[in-house]
Formats: C-alpha cells, sequence, structure tokens
C-alpha cells in the first residue's frame, strides 16, 4: 500500500468490496485448473477469492421507526429528550462502568477527558505513537506535548517498560492506546501512573468490549474514551463516550462538554464553569442504542474467527500474528500479523499486499511512523510550544524520535485486515490463509517481476 493509504480509507474501500476488484482489472475470471490457477492473481492467475466481503457500516430497516420518531419530534438536542442518556446508561452496564458521558466524536471524549485530569498548557502525556493521529491531536488540544513511550513489536500497543524513562517533572498523565481493539498491558502501566501520581487517559476508541483481566477496557484506568466514528464497530457516523468507576468524574466532563453547565456532583461556584459544547444529539443516540446486541453478537463471531486465523496463520514462516496480554480478549477492529519479507525471497511489504489484493483478500500497513509527518514540527515551532517550552527541550523531544526502535519495526512490518473480513465464514476465511501460501510459494517470482 502506499504510505498514504490512511486507516480510514483502507477500512471504507475493503468495506465496499471494490478493493481486490480495483487491483484484479479482468472482472473476475472464472476459476480454471492447473497452473493457471496456482498463478498468483497478480502475475495473471486466478483470484483465490472472487466473492466480495460484508459492507460496512450496515443498516436495517427495522431501525427507522425508532429513528422516524426522534426526526419527527424536532427533539434533536441533548437537553430536549432522554435518549442520550438512555444510551449512556445502557453502554455503561454493558461495560461494567460506574457512568458514561456521550460525546460528539472519540477525539472530543479524549479532550474532555484530558481537560477534566487537569492537563494543561505546558505539561506532558506519555502515549503510543502507534495510534491514529487524534491520540496526538487530543494532547496538542491541551496545549500540551505528546511524549511517545516505545511500542512493543509483539503486541503493537505501548511497552511499559520504556514508559518510566519519559517521565518528566512536567508529566501529567499516561494515555495507553488499545490500538485495534488489543488491550493494553494495564497492571504494569497502572503501576508506573501509581508510583509517580499520574493520571490514565484510556485511549479505548478501537476497543468496544474488549478486556484486560476480567475487566472492559474503559474501566480500566481513570476514564475511559471510545469512538463510534462510521468505520468503528459501533457506528453513528460521528460520536464518541467517556466511561469511568468515578462518578465525580464523569460529572465534570459533562460540565465541560456541556458548555460548563453545572452537573450532578460537578456544582461548580455558580452556573457555569469552563467548557466547551462536545455533545452528542438524540439521533445519533438512537442509532446507536439499536445496534448494542448487533455489537455483543458480532464481537464474538469477530473472536472466533481471529482465533481460527491465528491458529492457521502461526503456521506459516514470515507471517506473525500478535502476542495479547495473558487473560484478556481483544475486538479486532483490525486483525494484524508482522511480515518478514525474508521468508518470501525479499517481497516487500507493499508488493505484498498488492498480491493479496489481486487474489480478492485487502490488507495493508496502516500506521507510519506519523512523528515525522510534520504534525509535531508544526506545533513545536508554534509560538505557543515556543512560549511552554525551551529550545533545549523541544530539541530534545525531537531528537527522541529516533530512539523509537520498535515502533520503526512495527510500522514496517505490520499488516492488517479489516474487521469485516473476521465476519465471513469459514470457507471464506481459508481463502486469506490460502491466499498467504500461495504467495509465498510464487514469492520469488512475484519478487523478480515489475507488476
Amino acid at each position: 500500500m502506499k504510505d498514504s493509504f490512511t486507516r480510514r480509507g483502507f477500512i471504507r474501500t475493503a468495506a465496499a468490496g471494490s478493493l481486490a476488484l480495483s487491483w484484479l482489472g479482468s472482472g473476475g475470471a472464472p476459476r480454471v485448473f492447473g497452473a493457471e490457477a496456482n498463478k498468483p492473481a497478480l502475475l495473471g492467475g486466478t483470484p483465490v477469492h472472487k466473492g466480495g466481503w460484508t459492507s460496512w457500516p450496515q443498516w436495517r430497516e427495522d431501525w427507522e421507526p425508532e429513528v422516524l420518531k426522534v426526526l419527527r419530534s424536532c427533539r434533536w438536542f441533548r437537553g430536549s429528550a432522554e435518549r442520550v442518556a438512555e444510551f449512556e446508561k445502557a453502554y455503561a452496564q454493558l461495560l461494567g462502568a460506574k457512568s458514561c458521558l456521550a460525546t460528539a466524536s472519540g477525539t472530543t471524549a479524549l479532550i474532555v477527558s484530558l481537560h477534566v485530569m487537569d492537563v494543561d498548557a505546558g505539561d506532558e502525556v506519555i502515549v503510543s505513537p502507534y495510534t491514529f493521529i487524534a491520540s496526538y491531536n487530543a494532547i496538542l488540544n491541551r496545549k500540551a506535548l505528546p511524549v511517545f513511550a516505545d511500542t512493543d513489536p509483539a503486541t503493537l500497543t505501548i511497552n511499559p517498560a520504556t514508559i518510566e524513562s519519559r517521565i518528566t517533572e512536567r508529566t501529567r498523565a499516561l494515555m495507553p492506546v488499545h490500538i485495534f481493539g488489543m488491550p493494553c498491558e494495564m497492571d504494569a502501566i497502572n503501576a508506573v501512573a501509581r508510583k509517580h501520581g499520574l493520571a490514565v487517559v484510556e485511549d479505548a476508541c478501537q476497543a468496544w468490549l474488549a478486556e484486560y483481566h476480567g475487566r472492559k477496557c474503559g474501566t480500566l484506568g481513570d476514564l475511559g474514551c471510545f469512538s463510534f466514528q462510521e468505520s468503528k464497530h459501533l457506528p453513528s457516523g460521528e460520536g464518541g463516550a467517556i466511561t469511568g468507576m468515578r462518578e465525580e468524574l464523569v460529572d465534570k466532563c459533562n460540565s465541560f462538554h456541556n458548555c460548563g453547565r453545572a452537573h450532578g456532583t460537578n456544582k461548580g461556584s455558580g452556573s457555569f464553569t469552563r467548557g466547551e459544547n462536545y455533545r452528542m444529539t438524540q439521533l445519533q443516540a438512537v442509532i446507536l442504542m439499536q445496534q448494542l446486541d448487533k455489537l455483543v453478537r458480532e464481537t464474538a463471531v469477530r473472536r472466533a474467527n481471529a482465533d481460527y486465523l491465528t491458529a492457521n496463520l502461526k503456521a506459516i514462516p514470515g507471517i506473525t500474528p500478535v502476542r495479547l496480554p495473558e487473560n484478556s480478549q481483544a475486538v479486532w477492529h483490525l486483525y494484524p500479523v508482522r511480515y518478514d519479507p525474508a521468508h518470501f525471497h525479499g517481497l516487500s511489504r507493499d508488493k505484498f499486499c498488492r498480491a493479496m489484493g489481486a487474489e480478492g483478500v485487502p490488507c495493508g500497513g496502516i500506521y507510519r511512523e506519523q512523528y515525522y509527518d510534520g504534525l509535531l514540527d508544526e506545533a513545536i515551532a508554534s509560538r505557543g510550544f515556543k512560549r511552554l517550552w525551551s529550545a533545549q527541550r523541544l530539541k530534545a523531544y525531537r531528537d527522541s524520535f529516533q530512539e523509537l526502535k520498535g515502533n520503526k519495526q512495527v510500522c514496517e512490518t505490520t499488516v492488517a485486515f479489516t474487521q469485516n473480513l473476521l465476519l465471513a465464514d469459514r470457507g471464506n476465511l481459508d481463502h486469506i490463509i490460502e491466499a498467504i501460501r500461495k504467495i509465498q510459494a510464487h514469492s520469488e517470482a512475484l519478487a523478480k517481476a515489475d507488476a
């Protein structure tokens, strides 16, 4: 895949079922026997899979009456009806959280949570570098510095052993990211946080129903943040949520997200405190409410199918499934593996992905080393950041990106399959395995080809 092929773009294209066919160019010729069938599709052979994959997001006609009821009520604002509050109660119960607050997006959930945990201008937040850019941006929004602990190549999540060396007198919080719905090693992360008196804000924006040691992600730190963007397992176009086990913290989040209005235990000294408008609408809430049972059912399917793929793919040299923490369950927003070209005659990851796409199985590298993309250079060159940090600190910060050896390795070797492939039946999952084996068997020819 080209570096510009973003996670959301990849998910959108793969879910639409058009990616594989766009690489075939033939419209999908019927399968033939013999050498032609065995030849990689990228070299003119017959694709392993030609049936498409489950489209995403999904809509059902039987959801429409409740949506129409909200539309016709003309009560769409959060304060005009009870649908948002109903969703918050149901989602909190689903996760086993004490409280839940619905927000306008996952990004705004992160921003609100960081504010409530007192992350302010000039503070530093330690975060995983292997994540969607919103994690960085939420920290920058607070005029704080996103400081990166390294990524563990075995898990693709933050390596707890690299956190403590990043702590300075300005560090205020840790933001572990349960990327692709895979839980971080939260016991070790929380131990570091307790030792240094730091807040923990979980970025669980891809981790609905993920579990760590019997508890759901989003209930393991001070606050947890979720996204309901269109590509997510629980989608409403946009939308997010904050969950927590301390009601007073979620009450403070409620006040800040609702223009600073006093709420629950957060009475304030007057009618308003500092705040923004990050509210969810009634329409988003009713769309989400009707998908909760579907989320539970499909999570079980994705888990079973991911286990099946892992059991088969780990037997293929050069393909390494991700290791999860002990006693944990992922939800697989993407299903990732590590790819080693040495076992494929030096076939590059990009060409491997193109060859898989030609076989009708879309996959791709997802995140690159985003700290070199210019976003952080722009931030630390700004007037505000130069006022908040010394030139020496900002230079040392920029230089520290070179220390992220684990993350560099992960960015260069990860290949991921979108979650809709995990909703397929076992016969179609076998096509994924067959396609990889076929490409490996012909990897020398593919590596030499100009295709």
